[in-house]
């Protein structure tokens, strides 16, 4: 530990900048100028290089950039479809799960549109979410809340509520791919603008 730190200050900027003025030093001492306190000139000179060398700034964490998350959520994405292969859901909220899960599957699909994903790190959250979170939990508390109405019939049931939050999530990934398509839109008309400005 000890001597990683030496080997640390030794590289340091301190001590670039502190052995730069203190070579400054021994020239005013070979040259005469330091005269016969030459040793206090030098240790001084290199004090002060090393006091005004500006900190060590440390790396910034390296944090997974929007593209590689995006290959995070699709390995996420199909763990998450093997696990709704194996659940069974009442006709209409199947339904509604094939087309979320369609939508999904497309937002995450290889090429231009992640690309354009990729540049939306709030987008990029709201798929991660969608798929790690909000979608299992939906189905997974409509299983443990069903098995508890066939003990307790008479209830309101349970499909209603999951009919509802597949809705809502259908409705949420609509609504960013049409972020994404109003994003490609602009784009477009940009480029437009700028050949008709170019050709004028």
């Amino acid at each position: 530990m000890a001597t990683s730190r030496f080997v640390g200050y030794l590289e340091s900027r301190k001590n670039i900048a502190g052995s730069g003025c203190g070579l400054a030093g021994l020239v005013l001492t070979f040259t005469g100028v330091a005269g016969p306190y030459w040793p206090v000139v030098v240790v001084g000179l290199y004090g002060a290089g090393a006091l005004i060398a500006p900190p060590e700034r440390p790396a910034p964490p390296d944090f997974p950039d929007p593209s590689a998350q995006l290959d995070e959520v699709r390995g996420d994405f199909r763990r998450l479809q093997a696990y709704l292969a194996d659940v069974e859901l009442p006709p209409a909220a199947g339904g509604r799960l094939t087309e979320l899960t369609e939508l999904l599957a497309a937002l995450l699909d290889p090429g231009w549109v992640t690309e354009i994903l990729a540049q939306d790190p709030e987008a990029v959250h709201a798929l991660s979410r969608a798929v790690r979170q909000d979608v299992p939990e939906a189905v997974d508390t409509f299983v443990r809340t069903r098995w508890w109405t066939r003990l307790a019939p008479g209830q309101e049931p349970p499909e209603r509520h999951l009919e509802r939050q597949l809705t809502l999530l259908h409705e949420e990934a609509e609504r960013l791919a049409a972020g994404l398509r109003e994003t490609e839109a602009r784009r477009q008309e940009s480029h437009t603008r700028y050949l008709e400005d170019r050709s004028k």
